[in-house]
């Protein structure tokens, strides 16, 4: 009787648990992707906003072709930047729509990808400011 009793507690214990980490279903995973897509298309807009505030106040401040050039340059690296944040938010949260034992192998992927949008979009800094 006291092991049925302990059983049925640690059941009910085990469901409790299992309870507050509900799962995500695949239809919410798909509001979350285009949340975080929406979001990116956003953040990235304002950074082509900021981009050219930058380029204009740099033309009417000095006039000098290469700070214009230079707040291009800053100007394009931060669209980039904010693109690759962007797009890799969108990429981790798609792999949390498949099955958890290709979910780290999409996250890899995600994570070099965005590494690689970074370097390049230091490279082209960098290329452009010379």
């Amino acid at each position: 009787m006291r092991l049925q009793k302990i059983t049925l507690a640690g059941t009910a214990a085990l469901a409790l648990l299992a309870g507050c980490h509900p799962h995500k279903t695949p239809q919410t995973t798909a509001q979350d992707v285009e949340a975080a897509k929406q979001e990116a298309q956003r953040e990235v807009e304002q950074a082509r906003k900021e981009a050219s505030k930058g380029i204009k106040s740099a033309t009417k401040v000095s006039g000098s072709s290469r700070d214009v050039a230079q707040a291009k340059a800053e100007g394009a690296y931060d669209i980039a930047m904010v693109k690759a944040d962007g797009d890799h938010k969108v990429a981790t949260e798609k792999c949390l729509t498949l099955q958890a034992t290709l979910q780290q192998a999409c996250k890899d992927q995600s994570d070099a990808e965005y590494e690689t949008a970074k370097a390049a979009a230091k490279a082209t800094r960098v290329a452009r400011q010379q």
